[in-house]
């Protein structure tokens, strides 16, 4: 019997299609890892040795897991590869550090091109592709009402905002407002107010540049997730793809609602039911819609994108978030998008919503995960 590890992080482990769960920081989707798992060099037939790399970034922990034998060097390596990628991401897109370029380019009231490095550059022009395919349903300028919900950094207001404050701060937002030249390396942006904040993409970015330096030295096969967004190259310890899952989206916390085979591919789960809070018996989530300025109210709970990087992943995920069970899968069909939509019922249940991408990895994944020796 496959089984997932107990929850690093907190939660309990469940038994699901029999397999026990591994969450990451509490989020939505876990690697599968084998019974026993074992240290490097140990062997165990049908078992790649592996060595797992982690530690605390961006407020939330990386986790990466690479196949094979690793002599020393090669680990010393891996793990200043990892550090040196997670640090230029800090540097560049933090908004936590008033040093970093993302800080500076907010706090520059200078309509003149500023100048940006390319990750950074990377980062914006991926959001600003994917806010324009989803009509706005992503949209990396509205930090400011976020905040006027309760969930930025002076956290709960003893209200929800009139229609009179949303309006006046969705007239300082807006990704359109915001202009990428990867030739000339600078950013710009239409209105002074305007400022950027990539949580919901900036992870997944820290995935693929992690995933391009290991490739780079030699490693073709590993797992990288970084605060939750999953990338895997290669054949997993077991050989043949990587075994996911994605969490039920619940106060139950830890429990597998389906499952999915990986192999170069990503993995990113967005959903509205870790961070929300109730004001007069209505749900307020932290998932902003910017065409309203209002927390989404609709029943989708969560949905989950395979893509071929971590970042499109990721910025999907959220932006199908938004558009909701109907708009958000008409969507991801005419994009032929590999998606999930778990969509809560008047019963409590969740109905799920797939698109034919994603539908086809599911059969192959459950039969995996149920006959599996």
């Amino acid at each position: 019997m496959a089984e997932l590890r107990r929850p690093r992080f907190g939660g309990r482990a469940k038994v699901l299609l029999p397999v026990l769960l591994l969450s990451f920081v509490g989020l939505s989707a876990w690697r599968l890892w084998p019974r026993d798992a074992p240290v490097l060099g140990a062997e165990q037939p049908g078992i790649a040795p592996s060595m797992t790399f982690a530690g605390p970034t961006m407020g939330t922990k990386y986790e990466v897991t690479v196949v094979g034998s690793l002599a020393a060097d090669e680990q010393r390596g891996i793990e200043a590869l990892i550090t040196d990628e997670l640090a230029e991401v800090d540097r560049q897109m933090s908004t936590w550090r008033p040093d970093s370029e993302i800080s500076r380019f907010n706090a520059s009231a200078d309509l003149a091109p500023f100048p940006a490095s390319r990750g950074l550059l990377e980062v914006v022009e991926t959001a600003r592709q994917i806010s324009e395919a989803s009509g706005g349903g992503l949209d990396v300028t509205v930090t400011p009402l976020i905040a006027a919900w309760g969930f930025g950094p002076g956290g709960r207001k003893d209200g929800a905002p009139t229609q009179a404050e949303i309006d006046a701060l969705r007239a300082k937002v807006g990704w359109a407002g915001v202009h990428v030249d990867l030739a000339a390396g600078t950013l710009k942006k239409d209105r002074a107010e305007l400022s950027l904040e990539l949580s919901a993409i900036a992870p997944g970015y820290a995935a693929d540049r992690i995933t391009e330096r290991l490739r780079g030295a030699g490693h073709q096969r590993f797992l990288v997730d970084v605060g939750g967004e999953m990338r895997a190259s290669g054949d997993s310890t077991r050989g043949g793809p990587w075994r996911l899952g994605i969490e039920r989206p619940d106060s139950s916390g830890g429990v597998v609602q389906d499952v999915v085979l990986v192999q170069d591919q990503a993995l990113a789960t967005s959903g509205d039911y870790r961070n929300y809070y109730e004001q007069d018996g209505v749900r307020v989530s932290h998932t902003i819609d910017p065409r309203t300025g209002r927390p989404i109210s609709h029943a989708l709970a969560s949905v989950s994108v395979l893509h071929r990087t971590a970042a499109l992943a990721d910025g999907w995920a959220t932006a199908l978030t938004v558009l909701g069970p109907d708009e958000g899968l008409a969507l991801a069909l005419e994009l032929e998008l590999a998606a999930l939509f778990l969509v809560r019922t008047a019963s409590g249940q969740f109905e799920e919503r797939s698109t034919p991408a994603f539908a086809a990895l599911r059969p192959a994944a459950q039969a995996a995960t149920l006959n599996h020796p």
